[in-house]
């Protein structure tokens, strides 16, 4: 009688996150952390990614070459941040030939949230998007799309028709405008921001399951294109 053992092979997956003020960046080991940078808040991608990746691998022992693939966090988020992020993935992929993969920041950010979830409750992640306005979504406990990515303005009557549900979790960078503005008795907030490490779990299954991009042709989510203002005079008169 011969037994087959299937062996799962971890990949080796470059993760980064630059949706908002916060660069992110980790490699993982299917589930295993090997090294992880992330900056405070502050809009410094472009000075410190190249870092944050030479940085892991260092760490890590390892080069590029031996990822098996990049994943990069797809928005919504900043325009330029996105752009910053997907450069970097795109020029590691083309480099050393290996695929790929784009994750929802909201889906990431909800992901986080599985464990404390019970079974009528749900996840809401908020991205904060100017003003009064947040990029949001819906998910179950079992991180299945309830509501699809959209902007929303809050008010004292958003998310109102949710009371049916035990417990609405709120997570993201959008949750501290929000406390002040939301009345639902059912809401719990709480204290996650992006981060390449909640990327780490949805990267791998998508590696396994072939999910790659088309990286010539890959663009971030934006749900709003760059904010560009016109110069009102010439200043060359």
């Amino acid at each position: 009688m011969y037994i087959y053992i299937a062996l799962l092979i971890m990949a080796t997956i470059l993760n980064i996150e630059t949706s908002t003020d916060i660069c992110s960046v980790c490699i993982a080991d299917g589930t295993e952390v090997l090294a992880v940078r992330e900056t405070p808040r502050s809009y410094s991608h472009s000075e410190v990614i190249a870092v944050f990746v030479d940085e892991c691998l260092r760490e890590a022992e390892m080069t590029a070459r031996d990822l098996d693939a990049v994943s990069i966090s797809r928005g919504p988020g900043s325009y330029t941040a996105l752009r910053i992020g997907a450069a970097t993935a795109k020029g590691i992929c083309f480099a050393v030939d290996i695929p790929l993969i784009s994750v929802g920041t909201l889906e990431a950010l909800a992901s986080t949230l599985m464990s404390v979830c019970g079974d009528n409750e749900i996840i809401i992640p908020m991205l904060d998007a100017r003003r009064k306005e947040v990029y949001h979504a819906i998910y179950s406990m079992k991180l299945d799309p309830i509501h699809n990515v959209e902007p929303i303005i809050l008010d004292d009557t958003t998310f109102s028709s949710l009371s049916d549900y035990d417990k609405i979790h709120f997570c993201g960078d959008g949750v501290s405008k929000s406390k002040d503005i939301l009345t639902i008795s059912n809401a719990e907030f709480h204290d996650i921001e992006c981060s390449a490490m909640s990327m780490i779990a949805l990267s791998h299954e998508k590696f396994e399951k072939k999910i790659f991009e088309d990286i010539a042709y890959y663009e971030p989510h934006y749900y709003k294109g760059a904010n560009i203002t016109v110069q009102k005079k010439n200043i060359l008169r």
